[in-house]
Formats: C-alpha cells, structure tokens, sequence
C-alpha cells in the first residue's frame, strides 16, 4: 500500500493523490514526520535534505536556513516545521517519490 504525505491544501498533492489507488493519507502538517523518519525518506529519496526543503516558505526565510547547515539541522527544522518538508511524498513498496509533478510518483507504484 502507498503512503502519501498529503497537503490538502497543495494542488500538486491533490493531482497526485488522484493518481493513487487506496492509499494510506498521512496528514504530515498535522501529524509531522520525525526524524528518523525524514532521514528514512531521504535515503529512499536520494535526497539531501538541502534538496527536500521548500525554500519559498516564509518560515524557511524566518529561520534563515541556509546550504552550508549541517544536515542534522535541517532535518530538525523540517521535523520541528513540517511546512518545510517538499509535497507531496509518496511511499511504496521501499521506494520513495516526489510527486512534482504528480506522475513523478507512477514509477514506484
């Protein structure tokens, strides 16, 4: 089964989530992802989590986050501030995918 870290207010999340057949919904703004969990999906990813943060939040220019922050930091901040985190994520069978654009995420499915 398919685990979607869904935005209901993200069109992206919205257009991937219609892609998905039965998928478990994980409201990730109000049920945050920790931090082992992040670096969990950051290695499915193949991700930095430079690479996994929406830049163009303003709780990311609040915070002043930048590159060179140790990734330990990061992830931190996107576990402490889930709006941070890139949408929408989807999970399946050991691989991860980010549904930008949303049928980014049919090649794990």
């Amino acid at each position: 089964m398919a685990v979607i870290w869904h935005n209901p207010r993200c069109s992206k999340s919205r257009q991937t989530l219609a892609l998905l057949e039965a998928p478990q919904i994980r409201l990730y703004l109000s049920d945050p992802p920790s931090e082992a969990e992040l670096k969990e999906v950051l290695g499915l990813l193949g991700m930095t989590p430079w690479q996994l943060i929406r830049r163009v939040e303003a709780r990311f220019k609040k915070l002043g986050l930048r590159a060179e922050d140790p990734a330990e930091a990061l992830i931190a901040a996107m576990a402490a501030h889930p709006i941070l985190i890139e949408r929408p994520i989807v999970i399946a069978g050991g691989q991860a995918a980010i549904g930008r654009p949303p049928e980014a995420v049919l090649a794990i499915l």
